[in-house]
């Protein structure tokens, strides 16, 4: 064998790395991503604290005025839906955390279009419903609220 050939056979064998960061980066990886699902679950039950929080809070407004009229008192039935909606919020939010929690242990996660287009339109109704209660109560005749 001469040099040349033992120079070619040297450098096409390099010697094994052992890739230790590889391990180490799938768990930095996967601590933040648990973060970031727990950083969700605490937003969804901040916004389900609200909804039901302004749930009480239209309630205790229709308590304080009470409509002349019995058949525009509607807002105790809104304060009851935000309640409603508030709270199925937490159970939903708290199936969805363990849920995407599982999902990032075995790295299946998929992204829920579901979950939001859901709560959208349950907001959106909300919001409606808070206007036609709002409208119903200034242009009801004994309201104060539009001057004649």
């Amino acid at each position: 064998m001469n040099i040349k050939e033992f120079d070619r056979v040297q450098l096409s064998f390099k010697p094994m790395q052992v890739d230790d960061e590889k391990p180490k980066q799938q768990n930095l990886s996967r601590a933040i991503d648990r973060s970031a699902n727990e950083r969700t679950f605490l937003a969804w039950m901040r916004a389900a604290i609200a909804l039901m929080a302004f749930g009480v809070v239209i309630i205790r407004l229709r308590v304080v005025q009470m409509p002349v009229d019995y058949r525009q008192a509607i807002g105790w039935k809104l304060g009851l839906i935000f309640s409603l909606i508030g709270w199925v919020t937490v159970l939903i939010s708290t199936k969805h955390y363990f849920t995407v929690r599982h999902q990032i242990d075995h790295d299946t996660y998929n992204p829920p279009d579901a979950m939001v287009l859901f709560f959208s339109f349950a907001v959106g109704l909300l919001g409606i419903g808070v206007i036609y209660s709002i409208l119903a109560i200034a242009l009801s005749p004994s309201s104060s609220v539009i001057p004649d």
